[in-house]
């Protein structure tokens, strides 16, 4: 039964070596933001800058491994029905809405979710990397390389699995910007597979 983590939220929890997560999108064109910490050292981090450039290229999907600040798997995508996901901008914080939107009263977005999510675990804002943002749509001009944030290409139902490399602390958002998610806020499911 797939647990729900209800719109602009996130939660935490231990995934060991062998099982999968399933991150599943039930009503389409909502991210979700996903950290990976060693369990048993929480100095070892999911890494974009690690993974893009072993995969050399942007764009990630089933076979790919997402490795970690010390060059050891993390997570492999085992399955993926989206096949367009965002490893370049970090997780959407009270600082983004205020900088890049102009908010006065900013929601504190995935980075603080992720924040409280975590703190049980050991791990405070200063080690939140750039998120694995599962089903988010960042296309990047071949030419002058600028990003944009299209809306998800997920479609209600669909979903990504990851194959857990390593025991792992997870963190995972229902993603709070509006433009992520194409101006609505959703829940993002999700299950632990043995």
């Amino acid at each position: 039964m797939p647990h729900e983590i209800p719109p602009r939220s996130g939660t935490a929890f231990e995934l060991k070596a062998g099982q999968r997560l399933k991150v599943i999108d039930p009503r389409g064109e909502q991210v979700s933001d996903l950290l990976a910490f060693n369990r048993h050292d929480i100095g070892e981090v999911i890494s974009s800058g690690r993974t893009l450039d072993y995969a050399s290229k942007i764009y990630l999907t089933t076979g790919d491994a997402l490795y970690s600040n010390r060059s050891n798997v993390m997570l492999r995508i085992e399955e993926d029905k989206v096949g367009r996901h965002d490893f370049l901008l970090t997780p959407c914080s009270a600082d983004t809405f205020r900088i890049i939107y102009g908010d006065t009263d900013p929601h504190r977005g995935c980075f603080g979710n992720l924040v409280e999510a975590l703190t049980p675990y050991g791990i405070g804002p200063d080690q939140i990397p750039t998120a694995f943002n599962v089903f988010m749509n960042v296309p990047v001009d071949g030419t002058t390389g600028a990003l944009t944030v299209e809306p998800p290409l997920s479609r209600a139902g669909d979903f990504t699995v990851f194959e857990a490399c390593m025991d792992l602390i997870i963190g995972i958002t229902a993603c709070s910007a509006l433009q992520s998610n194409n101006h609505a806020f959703k829940p993002i499911h999700y299950e632990i597979l043995g």
